[in-house]
């Protein structure tokens, strides 16, 4: 018996050293790690405090926003963020009133025309050529025109893929597949460089609607997945129900497949316009002076050489703040979706 005791002892005595020991280490890593991140964000801290020099951002704000649209003209890309700015508490804070329900997503349509008719002119404004349009209204310009535009394709695309017929269903799926396995680059410089030669003689797209053609047929590919994906969830039990209540084909699409998959598809969804958003700044590789175009422009200036540090910092936060954004905006509209019996 003495010996059964004795053993126990020493047992839970290894024990206890094995565990305190354990955690010693375990919390002088944690230790450790939380002064690292202090020092890290002290130093960071008190280097855009007293040494940033931030005079390539205040100086270069406006260029930040409208690119090089001419100054007379500030007010229309001003007016058309303010519009974008309004909708936006209104999703956000408005979506209770039924009214507002029922119009949002005719207000977000109506942003393309109006952010058109702005910016480029025409019928009593100004006419302003494409290449001046450039900066933060740019990148909203291509974000805003390629979402709306490649969700009712994926829409169409996604339904191709389920079709009965078989050319249909071969043909939308090879268009997909195809898509998804070309690198985004390759179809903006199809965008930008091969359009124009399968155009005909005298008809001509400007290269910011090159740009948005491109990034319309790669997002589309994805958006239908992603609203297959929601397809394929919705039980057949209510599609069967719905032909009992006597609902033809296009009801059924409309009133039941098309809310119900947009509502499980609507974070990968916000997903898709959140990375079309990031992804807009490979346009600068082509030209297109939008945010990251307008930052690296500024930093071939002799004034501002060796300022990196400042413009990409600006520039990660303006996209954080896009991309946050757009993150409450899908939070506000999936909760409304929860709550609303009347999605459309």
């Amino acid at each position: 018996m003495r010996n059964f005791y004795l053993n126990n002892f020493r047992r839970l005595k290894l024990n206890a050293r094995r565990y305190l020991f354990t955690n010693f280490l375990l919390n002088l890593f944690i230790f450790l790690l939380f002064i690292i991140i202090f020092l890290f964000f002290f130093q960071a801290i008190a280097w855009l405090l007293l040494e940033a020099n931030w005079d390539v951002i205040t100086s270069n704000l406006y260029l930040f926003t409208f690119g090089s649209f001419p100054k007379q003209q500030y007010w229309r890309p001003t007016l058309w963020l303010f519009s974008l700015l309004f909708l936006t508490l209104i999703t956000l804070f408005g979506a209770d009133c039924k009214l507002v329900q029922k119009n949002l997503l005719y207000g977000w349509i109506s942003t393309i025309p109006l952010g058109i008719y702005l910016l480029y002119g025409g019928g009593g404004l100004t006419p302003v050529m494409s290449r001046n349009i450039g900066g933060l209204i740019l990148t909203i310009l291509l974000t805003i025109c390629s979402s709306l535009l490649s969700l009712p394709i994926g829409i169409i695309l996604a339904f191709c893929r389920k079709s009965k017929l078989l050319l249909v269903k071969k043909i939308s799926s090879l268009y997909i597949d195809t898509m998804r396995a070309i690198p985004l680059i390759a179809v903006l410089f199809f965008g930008q460089l091969l359009i124009p030669l399968f155009l005909p003689i005298g008809i001509t797209f400007d290269r910011v609607w090159r740009a948005i053609f491109a990034f319309t047929l790669f997002v589309s590919a994805y958006i239908a997945e992603d609203i297959r994906c929601g397809l394929q969830s919705i039980p057949k039990t209510q599609i069967e129900a719905a032909n009992s209540l006597g609902l033809n084909q296009i009801q059924i699409i409309r009133l039941i497949l098309v809310p119900q998959s947009l509502r499980i598809a609507l974070p990968a969804l916000t997903n898709q316009c959140i990375g079309l958003f990031q992804n807009t700044s490979l346009m600068a590789i082509l030209g297109l002076v939008e945010l990251l175009g307008i930052g690296r422009s500024l930093l071939a200036n002799p004034k501002f050489i060796g300022q990196y540090m400042e413009v990409y910092i600006w520039l990660a936060v303006v996209y954080w703040l896009g991309c946050t954004t757009m993150a409450y905006i899908s939070r506000s509209i999936e909760r409304r979706m929860k709550t609303s019996k009347e999605i459309f």
